[in-house]
C-alpha cells in the first residue's frame, strides 16, 4: 500500500511536467537571426569573417562587423550597422537580410556577392547608406525598392554587373545624396526627368557604362551638386550642354572617352575646366583642349543672300537697258586707287605711332620703374591697387609682357634697373641691393641692428632684425655660404627680381638680398603674429581660432596662391604650401612665404643650409646661431612631407620624386584647409578619432595619401555626422555649419588623387570666396 506522501510526491511531478518550459537561455533575436540568414547564404568565407556569427552566442552586437545602438528608451539594443567589406566572400543577398528594422548602414563592398538585388530591400526602411560596390552583383537597378526607402542618402553600386535602363521611378529618390552606379553595364540614354526629383545630389558618377544619347542639359541645374559629375568612357553624342555651366566650380567634371562633338561652351564652370575633362572625343573642339575648331560652311540662306546681293549689283551696273553695258569711267578708277593707297599710309602712320610709345613706355618702366610695372618700384599702395580684383593679369604691379610669358628670363635690362642686380657693384657682389627702391636701409645699419632666431628649416634660418629706432623689423633669411660660380649672381638678382615683382595683399614681398662668396641674405617684410602652425597647434593661454578667422586666413592663402599661379612673373609654383609657410598678421589676414626659395638656394649652391659653420661669413658674428638637432631636422622634413601631394612623393626605391607643380599646390593647400577644419594635422594628430572610426579607406585613395585626408573622406563615405569631423571650436556657431561643410568640399576637391581632377588654384579661392558672402 502506498503512502499519502509517495502520492502526493507522484502528483507534484506532473505538475512540473505540465508548466510550459521557459526559452533556452540563448535564444536569438530577430535581428540574430537576420544576421545569420545572410551568413546561410555565404558558400565561401576565405577569411573566417563570419567565424563570430553564431547562434550560440545570443547577442548579435558582440559579433565582428556588426554595429548596435539603443533605438528606443526601453529594450535591447537593435542593429544599425553591417560592415563585412573586403573579405571576398562568395554568396548572395537573401531577403531576410533586410528585415532588420533600425539598419542604417550596411556595407559589404569588395566581396563577391552574385545574383540581383531582392525586392526585400525596401523592408529596410531606416537605411541611410548602402555601399554594394565591387561585387559581382546582377540584374537591373531596383528603383521601386531604392526609393522605398525614405532615409536613403548614399548609394554606391559600382562595380557590378547590373544592366538595363535607369529607371524613371529613380526620380523618387529625393534624398539621396551621393548616386555612384560606374562599372556596370547600364545602357539606353540617361534620362532627363530623373533629376528634376534629387535636389540633394551632391556626387554623381554614372561612368563606365553603355549609355547612349545625348548628355541630358537638366544636369546642370541639380542645386547641390558640389563634388564630382563623372559621365566618361560611355557612348554618349551630340554636343556638350552649355547649361552644365550653371554648376559650381567646385564640382569636377568628367567627359572623357565618349563620342561628344562640336565647340566646348565658355558658359560658367565650363570654362574653368581643365582639358582632362574633355579628352579622347574626337569631335570636340575648342577651349581647353587644342584642338581648333573649323570654320562652319556658309549656310543656303546666306549663299542665296550673297546671290541675290551679287544679281542686285549686276544688274544696277547694268544701267536702265536689258543686256547693255557702260564701262567705268578711267577718273572714277584713279580716284579708286588714290583712296586705297591713303587707306594703307594711314594704316601704317598708326602703326607706326603705336609701336614708339609702347616702346618708350617699357623704356621708362625700365629705367625708372614708375607706375608700379616692375617689381623694384611702387611704393605701399601698390597693395592697394592690386587687391581690387582677385586676380587682374597683367597685374598692376609687373610687366604686362611678363605675365603673358612667364617663363621667359627677363633681359640683362631688367637685371640692371628694375631688379636693382646690375652695374659693377652688383657684378662683383658684397652689396646689399634694394629690388624695392622704397626699402631704405644699408648693410651696416643691418649688420649693427638686434637680431634674434625666429625659427630654422630646411630652407635657412630666419632672424628678426629691428633696424632704425626700433619701429622698422624685417625678417632675414640666411641661406648660407654655399659654392656657387661668382657669375651665378646675375642668376641670382634675376631670380630673386622675380620675386620681388610679385605684389598682392596676400603675399609676402621681398625686399632686398645680398650676395657674397660666403654669404647669402634675403630680407622680407615681418609679419607679426607668426605662423598658422603655431596658432593651430595652440599658444599658451590662447584659445582655438574661431571658424570666421579660419575662413578668413583660408581665403586670404587661396587668394595668395592663386596670384603666384596665375599672376606672378614666373607664374611661381610654390612647392612647399604648409601651415608653417602661412604667416599672419595682426587681424589674422593669411600671408604666403617662402615661394620661391628653393630656386634662390639651388642657384646659390646653398644645398644643406645646416652646414654653414655659425662663424663663418658676414653675418656670422652679427645674428646668433644654433645649429638643430639632425633628429629635428629629419622631424621637421617629416611634417613638411605629410602635406606634399602623392605624386610629389619620392616612392620607396626612387631617388627622386616628380618636381612641384601648381596642381600639386593645390593638393597641399586642401590638406591644410583639411586641417583648419579638422583641427587635426595630418598624420591625425590632435584629439584622436573615434574608435570605430578609423582612417582605413576601401575606395581608390593613393597609400601616399595622408592620414588626415583618408579619415575624412572615410567619414563622407560613412555619413558620419559633421559633429565627428569638425573641430569643436568650429561648430561653436551655429550657423557655421553649411559653410564648414561648402568648406569641406573645396578641400576634398583639392586633394584627388589624380592632378588633372583637381581644380585650378584660382577656382579654390573663387569658391572659398563664395563661402559666407
Amino acid at each position: 500500500m502506498r503512502s499519502p506522501l509517495h502520492s502526493l510526491g507522484i502528483l507534484l511531478i506532473h505538475l512540473l511536467l505540465a508548466l510550459p518550459s521557459p526559452p533556452p537561455a540563448n535564444a536569438l533575436s530577430p535581428d540574430g537571426l537576420a544576421l545569420l540568414s545572410f551568413k546561410s547564404a555565404v558558400t565561401d568565407d576565405p577569411s573566417s569573417a563570419l567565424s563570430s556569427w553564431s547562434d550560440t552566442d545570443a547577442d548579435p552586437c558582440r559579433w565582428v562587423g556588426v554595429t548596435c545602438a539603443n533605438t528606443t528608451t526601453s529594450g535591447a539594443p537593435s542593429v544599425v550597422g553591417v560592415a563585412v567589406a573586403g573579405k571576398n566572400l562568395s554568396g548572395h543577398l537573401p531577403p531576410n537580410l533586410f528585415s532588420l528594422r533600425f539598419l542604417r548602414r550596411l556595407n559589404l563592398h569588395g566581396n563577391r556577392l552574385t545574383g540581383p538585388i531582392p525586392p526585400a530591400l525596401a523592408s529596410a526602411t531606416s537605411l541611410r547608406s548602402l555601399f554594394l560596390y565591387d561585387n559581382l552583383l546582377t540584374g537591373t537597378l531596383p528603383a521601386a525598392a531604392l526609393c522605398a526607402l525614405p532615409r536613403l542618402q548614399n548609394l554606391d553600386l559600382s562595380s557590378n554587373a547590373l544592366a538595363g535602363a535607369v529607371p524613371p521611378e529613380l526620380a523618387r529618390c529625393g534624398d539621396l545624396e551621393r548616386l555612384l552606379l560606374a562599372d556596370n553595364e547600364l545602357s539606353g540614354r540617361i534620362p532627363a526627368a530623373v533629376w528634376a526629383g534629387m535636389p540633394a545630389l551632391q556626387m554623381l558618377d554614372l561612368s563606365g557604362n553603355n549609355f547612349s544619347g545625348a548628355i541630358p542639359p537638366e544636369l546642370g541645374k541639380l542645386p547641390a551638386l558640389a563634388g564630382t559629375l563623372n559621365l566618361s568612357r560611355n557612348h554618349l553624342s551630340g554636343g556638350v550642354p552649355p547649361e552644365l555651366g550653371r554648376l559650381p566650380a567646385t564640382v569636377t567634371l568628367d567627359l572623357r572617352f565618349n563620342n561628344l562633338s562640336g565647340e566646348i561652351p565658355q558658359s560658367g564652370s565650363l570654362a574653368s575646366q581643365g582639358p582632362t575633362a574633355f579628352l579622347n572625343n574626337p569631335g570636340l573642339c575648342g577651349f581647353p583642349l587644342q584642338v581648333p575648331c573649323r570654320a562652319a560652311a556658309p549656310s543656303s540662306s546666306s549663299t542665296s543672300s550673297a546671290a541675290a546681293v551679287t544679281s542686285s549689283s549686276v544688274a544696277a551696273s547694268k544701267g536702265g537697258s536689258a543686256g547693255s553695258r557702260q564701262p567705268i569711267r578711267t577718273s572714277l578708277i584713279v580716284l579708286i586707287s588714290v583712296a586705297d593707297a591713303a587707306g594703307v599710309a594711314l594704316i601704317g602712320v598708326v602703326a607706326v605711332y603705336v609701336y614708339w610709345k609702347v616702346r618708350d613706355r617699357r623704356r621708362a618702366a625700365a629705367g625708372n620703374g614708375k607706375d608700379g610695372k616692375c617689381g623694384g618700384a611702387g611704393g605701399e599702395d601698390d597693395d592697394d591697387e592690386e587687391g581690387r580684383g582677385l586676380f587682374p593679369c597683367p597685374c598692376p604691379c609687373m610687366r604686362a609682357d611678363a605675365c603673358a610669358d612667364s617663363s621667359s628670363d627677363y633681359s640683362d635690362e631688367d637685371d640692371g634697373k628694375c631688379n636693382g642686380g646690375g652695374g659693377a657693384a652688383g657684378e662683383a657682389g658684397g652689396e646689399l641691393v634694394a629690388i624695392d627702391k622704397g626699402f631704405k636701409m644699408e648693410l651696416d645699419e643691418l649688420l649693427r641692428s638686434s637680431a634674434y632666431v625666429l625659427g630654422k628649416g630646411g630652407k635657412g634660418i630666419v632672424y628678426k632684425v629691428v633696424v632704425g629706432n626700433g619701429t622698422t623689423p624685417v625678417a632675414v633669411r640666411r641661406l648660407g655660404g654655399g659654392a656657387a660660380a661668382p657669375e651665378r649672381y646675375r642668376e641670382f638678382a634675376a631670380e630673386a627680381g622675380a620675386v620681388g615683382r610679385v605684389r598682392h595683399p596676400n603675399v609676402v614681398r621681398l625686399r632686398a638680398f645680398y650676395w657674397s662668396a660666403d654669404e647669402k641674405l634675403v630680407v622680407t617684410d615681418f609679419v607679426n603674429n607668426g605662423n598658422l602652425a603655431a596658432v593651430l597647434r595652440g599658444r599658451s593661454g590662447q584659445p582655438s581660432l574661431s571658424w570666421q578667422l579660419r575662413l578668413r586666413i583660408a581665403k586670404g592663402a587661396a587668394r595668395g596662391l592663386a596670384h603666384l599661379h596665375e599672376c606672378s612673373p614666373r607664374r611661381f609654383v610654390h612647392g612647399e604650401v604648409k601651415p608653417s609657410n602661412i604667416l599672419l598678421d595682426a587681424d589674422y589676414n593669411a600671408l604666403v612665404a617662402d615661394f620661391g626659395l628653393a630656386r634662390l638656394l639651388t642657384i646659390a649652391g646653398c644645398t644643406d643650409v645646416y652646414s654653414v659653420a655659425g662663424s663663418g661669413g658676414i653675418m656670422g658674428g652679427a645674428l646668433p646661431y644654433a645649429r638643430p638637432a639632425a633628429a629635428a631636422a629629419l622631424a621637421v622634413d617629416a611634417r613638411s612631407a605629410a602635406y606634399r601631394a602623392p605624386e610629389a612623393r619620392a616612392p620607396a626605391g626612387v631617388a627622386a620624386a616628380r618636381p612641384p607643380s601648381q596642381k600639386s599646390d593645390v593638393y597641399s593647400f586642401g590638406v591644410v584647409l583639411l586641417e583648419l577644419i579638422t583641427g587635426r594635422a595630418p598624420d591625425l594628430g590632435g584629439s584622436p578619432p573615434s574608435a570605430s572610426f578609423s582612417a582605413g579607406h576601401g575606395g581608390e585613395l593613393p597609400a601616399e595619401a595622408p592620414e588626415l585626408v583618408r579619415w575624412v573622406r572615410r567619414g563622407f563615405e560613412d555619413a558620419r555626422p559633421l559633429s565627428e569631423l569638425a573641430d569643436d571650436a568650429v561648430l561653436r556657431d551655429a550657423a557655421a555649419r553649411k559653410e564648414v561643410i561648402a568648406a569641406l568640399h573645396v578641400a576634398l576637391g583639392c586633394v584627388e588623387a589624380d592632378p588633372d581632377r583637381r581644380p585650378r588654384m584660382k577656382t579654390v579661392a573663387e569658391s572659398l570666396d563664395k563661402i559666407g558672402a
